[in-house]
Parts: C-alpha cells; sequence; structure tokens
C-alpha cells in the first residue's frame, strides 16, 4: 500500500493534501478510485498514476483535490 506515495509530494502539495499516518489508506483508496484500478493494487495504480500525470498533470492534481474533498 502507498508504496508510490513518495513519488507524489509536489502533488499533493498541490491538491493541498497533508498526507498522515491516518489518512493515508484513505487517500491510497481514493488514488485507486480515480485511476480506476484495483485497491492495494499498487504498481498498476503507480502505472496508471504516471500515466496521467504526464498527460495532463493540473487535470489529475484537480481531480485529486475534489475527490479529497468530497470524501
Amino acid at each position: 500500500m502507498t508504496c508510490y506515495f513518495r513519488h507524489l509530494g509536489d502533488v499533493f502539495r498541490k491538491a493541498e493534501i497533508t498526507v498522515t499516518p491516518e489518512n493515508k489508506k484513505h487517500l491510497d483508496k481514493v488514488i485507486h478510485s480515480i485511476v480506476g484500478t484495483e485497491y492495494k493494487n499498487c504498481p498498476i495504480t503507480w502505472r496508471e498514476v504516471k500515466k496521467r500525470l504526464a498527460e495532463d498533470e493540473a487535470g489529475f492534481v484537480l481531480k485529486l483535490k475534489e475527490s479529497w474533498r468530497n470524501q
């Protein structure tokens, strides 16, 4: 779980999300939901996150921010 979080520090800052031990699991579930992958499938999720960031980082950040706030 959350094997890719260390690579997303800038994304979390841009989305105004502070990662804590208490919210990390829920945030991971939100990201899996955004990219449409099965929860706990870290390698495929990271691959999809990287792809989306390369295609439209601002769009991904906005989607993450909105999804996080609506939880």
